[in-house]
């Protein structure tokens, strides 16, 4: 499937098989595609919680995700976290096949990029949260797949049946598998010229 295709085709589906099982190749296929997002510093903070004890899918769904059936359904459930000190952490292993004056100088700048500034460390790990998303969702798309993406549930009850590391920031969830209903129709889309704005507001 061409990026153009996948990306106008993908669309947020909320039924699917609840029969249909990816293959271990699949599933690994799609996880080596969604770890080629780019991130700031090449960080790679991101942390992708599968969800796949099926009681406990079916416990979010019940308790903390209003009911909404691709919780159990889809054929894969994860759920995008991110280490926000990550940056902190052997920072050097990011820079691992790089020419090491590159290496050296990006590992010196990320220190002082991140010390001290909460909010940004914060929002690093969100942003990389949402690239990780779309690159994972148009590659199920690629695959023949479809998704949905959830921030429908309970952010605080679910990091707690995790366990989510205090400096871990919580994702939305995306659902994967094969769709059994159609999704409505597109509601819509901006005109670009509402959206587009050219050197400055």
């Amino acid at each position: 499937m061409q990026v153009k295709d996948a990306i106008f085709n993908r669309r947020a589906i909320k039924h699917f098989d609840a029969d249909h099982k990816m293959s271990a190749a699949e599933e690994k296929e799609l996880l080596e595609t969604t770890i080629q997002a780019p991130t700031s510093f090449n960080i790679q903070h991101w942390r992708f919680v599968i969800l796949r004890d099926p009681e406990l899918r079916a416990k979010i769904r019940k308790d903390f995700g209003n009911d909404q059936a691709q919780m159990t359904d889809a054929s894969l459930l994860v759920l995008f976290t991110a280490d926000m000190k990550a940056w902190q952490k052997e920072p050097s292993r990011y820079f691992a096949n790089a020419p090491k004056e590159v290496a050296e100088m990006l590992v010196n700048w990320m220190g002082p990029f991140h010390e001290g500034r909460e909010w940004l460390q914060r929002d690093e790990a969100q942003r990389s949260i949402g690239i990780a998303m779309q690159t994972m969702m148009l590659a199920a798309q690629g695959m023949g797949y479809q998704s949905c993406p959830m921030i429908g549930f309970d952010i605080e009850e679910v990091a707690k049946l995790i366990n989510l590391p205090d400096d871990y920031v919580m994702g939305p969830m995306v659902a994967i598998g094969k769709g059994t209903k159609e999704a409505w129709p597109k509601p819509g889309q901006l005109a670009l010229d509402e959206v587009v704005v050219e050197n400055g507001f």
